[in-house]
């Protein structure tokens, strides 16, 4: 069976899982999908990973253009995902109106689960959050730093810490059994990345990954997007809002 080589950020997964059966069904084709931190996966494209489409933040795929490793006129932006908070099923939820209560639902919280937080875009802004609050040091030793969000997640929901709270795409809390959406990080902690799809230079299916990306895009896919945890995107309401 053929299948479509991708590399994407975890933020895409429940997407493109969604819409894995329709792209068969309309291309014969599966997807073979390898999903993680967005700046693991830029690097696995530059260091020769064999892939078809890219699905990463924008100001990523800004930049692998320009290196000639995705077909600048290929990229389409798919939408907005926010950066938030998740709790383990069944728990309380973590209400974080400001700055403030978001300082104190952390402080309150004996183990908090992100993901890599030099490579991801949730991790490397939970990194920068906790320095803006003034606690990173004091919760270093709290924190449950995983590979990519949905592994974060999938840690959260089994913890057996008394009150864990976890911090990475929503999209990533949304399609992970286990662990409930608790919102988006407050005004002045927030962060909104717009995230993009794009063609390699290295294509070996063209027709295929333009297929994929009309699916990721289109209109008909609204609801899909929204239930994945996408804010904003193509011939959406929300178009004034802008990448974080």
């Amino acid at each position: 069976m053929s299948s479509l080589n991708l590399l994407s950020g975890g933020a895409a997964q429940g997407l493109v899982g969604s819409l894995a059966p329709t792209f068969k069904a309309n291309t014969g084709f599966d997807i073979a999908g390898e999903f993680g931190a967005v700046g693991v996966m830029a690097d696995k494209l530059r260091k020769g990973t064999p892939a078809d489409i890219v699905v990463l933040t924008a100001a990523l795929l800004a930049k692998l253009a320009q290196e000639k490793l995705i077909v600048a006129a290929s990229i389409a932006d798919i939408g907005l995902v926010e950066t938030a908070l998740a709790v383990r099923a069944g728990d309380p939820q973590a209400v974080a109106k400001d700055a403030t209560s978001l300082r104190e639902v952390l402080l309150a919280s004996d183990a908090i689960f992100v993901p890599d937080t030099k490579a991801s875009t949730a991790g490397i802004h939970v990194a920068n959050v906790l320095q803006q609050l003034g606690i990173a040091d004091e919760l270093a030793a709290r924190l449950r730093i995983f590979p990519n969000g949905a592994t974060a997640m999938r840690e959260l929901a089994t913890s057996k810490a008394r009150r864990p709270i976890g911090c990475t795409q929503s999209t990533e809390i949304i399609s992970t059994k286990g662990v409930t959406l608790s919102g988006p990080l407050p005004a002045g902690c927030e962060l909104a990345t717009m995230y993009t799809a794009g063609i390699t230079t290295a294509v070996a299916h063209p027709q295929q990954a333009q297929h994929l990306i009309d699916l990721l895009i289109g209109d008909g896919q609204y609801e899909q997007r929204k239930r994945a945890g996408f804010i904003s995107g193509p011939n959406w309401a929300a178009t004034a809002l802008t990448s974080g």
